[in-house]
């Protein structure tokens, strides 16, 4: 049985905890946190009308704007490589169905890649991450995964990589991900990089796989993050160029013209306005990456002083903290695996996490991910303010989440008793 995934699950559950009357810090949900742009909504509202279908890949007019969108940002494309689709999940999940073969991963990795090669019968071939960053395989161990998974009937046919990283929040070097392109070159692996955080890397532009294997990587993206519009549901892929990328873009459109038919034609308005790059919605892009990393960093800083082990925020709103410095504290706390933890922060604390179980490590690894991105207000006002203060982890609403969150783990890691969840309006 295919289970609730699991950013969802937490999603939906802290939702019905607060109906309750619960208060609840909400750390487990990727949802970006900020406003929508300016001038999104109006054309949003122009668009209403448009409610017959469209071409299945995207109208001229968004195509065209997509492929402007990656040719200026060092990636030469033509419309006729775009495809665009109603978030990028479902078309992650055509694209293995489209490619075929069973699926490299990175560990962790955000949650769906794994249970999305289980409805297609795939195996998993899950190979850890470096200890610089996450997205992508060690490189040191990929080649050796991939023997011994072939040696065991495996058929090894695409690698997936995320550039930038979730459940991480961290960017892979660009000469481990040269390595790793040059691995699956070598084996015939072909590569879908998730580049959907791609427009929050805290530090500018982020060189991905296409750049080291471009015949054959697709990049999937969107605009969930960036522009913080996952209610809206816009994804769209850009295929390679070449006889393979043509058959595939001729594949993965007959698999959409089977799913879903075409993305809404008011979100193509949409997203041929957003991709092409109005001041307004670069300023805006600007100004939520600033908001990311410095609420991020915040908690990174939280963290650590916990006890935990973690990368340092590189992107997006993501932390990976690893709790096994404070395991015999833990354990005496009735604390054992990930699980644990993270009920223990929700059940004792009221702080919703996700254990590292729910990202392919084994339960016994104290693991979390944080999404700090709900940290920046409960109304579009509170939102908007933190999106445009100079310092925004000082304003009454996330100053408290954060003493908050350093109290509920100082008490956890230091073995001291904690308050039971607060009650109140969430």
């Amino acid at each position: 049985m295919t289970t609730h995934s699991a950013t969802l699950a937490i999603d939906e559950a802290v939702q019905a905890r607060r109906e309750a009357g619960h208060d609840v810090l909400h750390l487990g949900f990727g949802e970006a946190g900020v406003p929508v742009a300016p001038g999104l909504a109006e054309v949003l509202a122009d668009a209403h009308l448009r409610n017959g279908y469209g071409p299945v890949a995207g109208s001229p007019q968004a195509r065209a704007a997509a492929a402007g969108w990656f040719t200026r940002r060092g990636l030469s494309t033509e419309p006729g490589q775009i495809l665009f689709a109603p978030g990028s999940k479902p078309l992650l999940f055509a694209l293995l169905a489209a490619i075929g073969g069973d699926v490299v991963l990175p560990c962790p990795s955000w949650v769906s890649y794994a249970a999305q090669a289980a409805l297609l019968d795939r195996r998993v071939i899950s190979v850890p991450v470096p200890a610089e960053a996450g997205g992508i395989p060690d490189p040191e161990v990929l080649e050796q995964a991939l023997r011994r998974a072939a040696a065991n009937g495996a058929r090894p046919g695409v690698l997936v990589l995320t550039v930038p990283d979730n459940p991480t929040g961290t960017v892979a070097p660009a000469e481990q991900v040269e390595a790793v392109c040059a691995i699956a070159d070598r084996h015939g692996l072909a590569v879908i990089s998730d580049e959907i955080y791609a427009e929050l890397s805290h530090c500018g532009t982020v060189p991905g796989p296409v750049h080291h294997l471009a015949e054959r990587t697709v990049v999937t993206t969107g605009l969930s993050k960036s522009l913080a519009l996952g209610g809206w549901r816009i994804g769209f892929a850009r295929t390679p160029e070449g006889r393979w990328g043509r058959r595939l873009h001729q594949e993965l459109t007959g698999v959409a013209s089977e799913i879903w038919s075409s993305l809404a034609a008011p979100m193509q308005a949409v997203a041929a306005h957003a991709l092409s790059d109005p001041p307004e919605v670069t300023a805006h892009i600007t100004a939520a990456r600033r908001l990311h990393a410095r609420i991020a960093t915040e908690v990174h800083t939280r963290l650590l002083a916990a006890g935990a082990q973690c990368r340092a925020p590189q992107a997006g709103f993501y932390l990976y903290p690893d709790f096994a410095p404070a395991r015999e504290v833990l354990r005496a706390r009735g604390i054992a695996t990930g699980t644990d933890l993270a009920t223990a922060l929700l059940d004792r604390h009221g702080i919703a996490t996700l254990p590292g179980s729910a990202f392919g490590e084994p339960d016994t690894a104290l693991t979390l991910r944080l999404a700090t991105s709900l940290l920046y207000g409960a109304t579009p006002r509170q939102r908007h303010r933190a999106l445009t203060a100079e310092e925004p982890q000082t304003l009454p609403w996330i100053a408290p989440s954060l003493t908050r969150l350093s109290a509920a783990l100082g008490e956890l890691t230091a073995g001291r008793s904690g308050p039971s969840p607060r009650r109140g309006r969430g």
